[in-house]
């Protein structure tokens, strides 16, 4: 029996010279006949905190801390996953095999995207609009995912205050990336979220794992 399931993607850090160590891609998964029931049970947190904005990792402070630490429980409580690639930018070496950066970024999205791929599954793709070349990014995507299964139903941009999902794995996204890329002093709240996270997961966010919950995969470039 085939089942369908949407892919929330996002990144960070994965301009080629942001002063960033580490590159991350990563993508929220959920059951498709679920988008509405977590969509309504998250807005639903929302309403208990007071908290009307889009959820953004850059906008977390100490002002929303219990609804984000709410926030992290309630992923861990559901059938929702999350996976993640990292890979060490200093590594990277386009030039040596005669390929750009930007096509280095979709050979790593090409890996985020198929790797544990059901063939008896679908599956529906979600980027952010973040630029100009997000139109370009589905067209590529679409070129190079392995699509001689028919698994990948449908690829697409949408906006972020549009999905209540996407904004979850911005949120999901930005903590496994701050915690290698940035200064652990520099924002409290954004510490104990990942702290939260570590606890539920219970797997090191700084390297290789094989939770299927908050799955996080180091790619080293040979």
């Amino acid at each position: 029996m085939s089942n369908t399931f949407n892919l929330y993607c996002d990144e960070s850090c994965h301009i080629e010279n942001d002063h960033k160590k580490y590159m991350f891609l990563g993508t929220v998964s959920c059951a498709y006949p679920q988008v509405r029931r977590h969509t309504k049970r998250i807005n639903e947190i929302k309403k208990e905190h007071n908290f009307y904005a889009e959820i953004k990792w850059s906008k977390v402070s100490m002002s929303k801390i219990q609804f984000y630490l709410d926030l992290v429980d309630y992923f861990f409580d559901t059938d929702l996953r999350f996976r993640a690639i990292g890979i060490d930018k200093s590594t990277v070496r386009c030039d040596e095999f005669g390929f750009s950066y930007d096509d280095f970024y979709y050979k790593m999205y090409y890996q985020l995207l198929n790797y544990n791929i059901d063939t008896l599954n679908h599956y529906n793709i979600y980027l952010d609009i973040k630029d100009t070349l997000s139109a370009y990014k589905v067209k590529r995507l679409k070129e190079i995912l392995n699509i001689k299964y028919g698994v990948f139903r449908n690829i697409q941009n949408i906006r972020s205050h549009e999905s209540i999902l996407m904004q979850l794995a911005d949120f999901i996204m930005g903590a496994v990336s701050y915690n290698l890329n940035d200064d652990k002093k520099a924002n409290l709240a954004k510490v104990r979220i990942i702290e939260k996270i570590k606890h539920h997961a219970k797997v090191n966010l700084s390297q290789t794992n094989y939770s299927e919950k908050v799955n996080l995969f180091f790619i080293e470039l040979k």
